[in-house]
């Protein structure tokens, strides 16, 4: 279906892509992997036709319909589900021209070429696909304009997924979704005869969907047979095996080199002399694939606080008179992690702000330990930041009495170095500008960290690294999140928001899953998960203590 050959492209003198050649089957479910900024979108673009290669080809299969997102989601006075049926143009154009032609044969033609299509199912295809991305009945027939960034990056999902493309190219395709809608994509993906190619950086759905791993490492395209685990063993297998060659080579090299030196002054040896110096000039190193460097990142340590943190008293909260969340009755103490699980407008973000102090309380109490400070990271955070300052400028605004060694030393808790945190934060991968936010809520040394969906611009390095820290931190912590990989190696503690409140969920994770799927779990997977949750949190106990 695709070939890609010796493919090479260059942007702003950098290369990104060099001799890189790929293979796709039709139906093929392949991840594609590689850090930040290493060309993986550029790829895609490079497929799509947007740019062109500097050397070698791409070639699809005549025919090939190709389905991918778009940088920026639409904007309409269109209804969502009138946008998801007319983004099918074939559709589009035959349901324009049957409005208007009068002529009885082409009508008969129409009516054909749309059954054939199965046009006529149209509607209710679409508001299934629209239904398990978290849109109701009356969402689907509000307008496009009337939903946020992250909303309408659904809609033009459901447009790829309604198109049954040949072959679908998306990237970061969960990063808007939540736990639940991101169970049900992967399911879908899964099903679907349309081959795919999925830059994503969540280990949990690659695991899911993908057939292939194709790792974009050091401009070359290496592809592994099997989902992202796989892949991890067979690059470690490989990277052993160079490692062994090297060393067989170079013990080699040190012989070889030992005869030059030892009968490089007798006549005698000098045809043989040289035979083996000019061995040497023509021997290349075994290249040995290289790990990228290790990210970091530190929540400082928090100060001794008193359980409990925070306890909730019958407590209703909302905007106005609008009650969102009633009826609840939590307590947060200083070794919980906490997991905050439900469909995205239940009501978490808004369960959230109560918890921070960002909402009063409607009814009941809200009681707080003394000298407790929260921090609250939110995808908003990003969008507030002064693009033309660096990321050192921010927080010298934020620490104005502390020395610049200070300042620094704080940086680079969050892997950015001297280099990255002097160049203006537009310039900034969303990688980067999340880690300088982490950095920015760590001044205050708080007692509860509130993480809503904070791995949304993070890669797989910096996930594993986030994970590292929010285990090694001795505060509280809530997660909102849609990383499966997150919640399973961190959470102690799931709540659910759903129904008007707030409950705690005695199942695991992966029980959770197939609730929300409607379908049975594996006994021993469960057992599995509630015998690692609860050596988390005895381990964490155990720090503490």
């Amino acid at each position: 279906m695709l070939t890609i050959e010796s493919l090479s492209y260059h942007l702003k003198g950098r290369t990104l892509l060099d001799k890189a050649s790929f293979t796709l089957h039709g139906g093929e479910k392949v991840g594609l992997v590689g850090r930040n900024g290493i060309g993986k979108t550029t790829l895609f673009r490079l497929i799509t036709g947007k740019i062109e290669p500097d050397h070698g080809y791409i070639r699809l299969q005549n025919g090939t319909k190709i389905g991918s997102l778009p940088q920026m989601p639409p904007q309409s006075t269109k209804s969502v589900i009138d946008t998801v049926v007319d983004s099918d143009v074939a559709y589009f154009n035959l349901m324009q021209e049957l409005a208007v032609e009068s002529d009885l044969n082409r009508l008969g033609e129409i009516q054909f070429e749309l059954e054939s299509m199965d046009a006529f199912t149209a509607e209710s295809r679409a508001a299934k696909i629209l239904a398990g991305l978290g849109f109701d009945e009356e969402g689907q027939n509000q307008p496009v304009n009337t939903f946020s960034g992250g909303w309408r990056m659904r809609i033009v999902l459901a447009c790829v997924l309604f198109n049954k493309p040949d072959l679908m190219l998306l990237d970061e395709p969960s990063n808007h979704l939540d736990l639940e809608t991101t169970f049900w994509l992967m399911d879908t993906l899964k099903k679907s005869p349309c081959a795919l190619i999925l830059i994503s950086h969540d280990k949990y759905v690659l695991n899911h969907i993908a057939e292939r791993i194709v790792h974009l490492h050091q401009q070359k395209l290496t592809s592994y047979t099997g989902n992202y685990d796989r892949f991890i063993e067979a690059k470690f297998q490989v990277q052993m095996q160079q490692q062994s060659a090297f060393q067989k080579q170079q013990a080699h090299k040190e012989h070889v080199q030992s005869f030059v030196s030892r009968f490089r002054a007798k006549a005698s040896k000098a045809k043989q002399v040289q035979s083996r110096i000019k061995m040497l000039e023509k021997m290349q190193d075994v290249q040995i694939m290289q790990d990228d460097p290790t990210l970091s990142i530190q929540f400082p340590e928090s100060i001794e606080l008193a359980p409990p943190l925070i306890t909730l008293e019958s407590a209703s909260a909302g905007y106005g008179d609008k009650v969102i969340l009633k009826n609840l009755n939590q307590r947060i103490d200083p070794d919980d992690c906490i997991a905050l699980v439900g469909r995205n407008g239940n009501g978490k973000s808004t369960f959230a702000k109560l918890i921070a102090g960002k909402l009063d309380p409607i009814k009941g109490k809200r009681c707080v330990e003394q000298n407790f400070s929260v921090a609250f990271f939110n995808q908003e955070q990003l969008e507030n930041l002064t693009l033309d300052k660096t990321a050192y400028e921010h927080l010298e605004a934020l620490m104005p009495h502390s020395a610049p060694t200070g300042i620094r030393s704080l940086l680079g808790q969050f892997g950015l170095t001297q280099t990255k945190s002097d160049v203006p934060v537009g310039q900034l991968s969303g990688g980067e500008k999340t880690r300088l936010n982490f950095a920015m809520l760590s001044i205050e040394k708080p007692g509860l960290l509130i993480l809503d969906e904070p791995t949304n611009h993070l890669d797989i390095e910096s996930r594993e690294a986030l994970i590292l820290s929010i285990n090694q931190f001795n505060g509280a912590v809530i997660l909102i999140t849609h990383d499966w990989d997150l919640l399973k190696m961190t959470a102690s503690t799931m709540w659910v928001v759903e129904k008007g409140t707030v409950q705690t969920y005695d199942g695991t994770l992966d029980e959770y899953r197939e609730q929300a799927l409607g379908v049975k779990a594996d006994k021993k997977l469960q057992a599995t998960e509630r015998a690692q949750q609860i050596k988390a949190k005895k381990m964490k106990k155990k720090k503490k203590s």
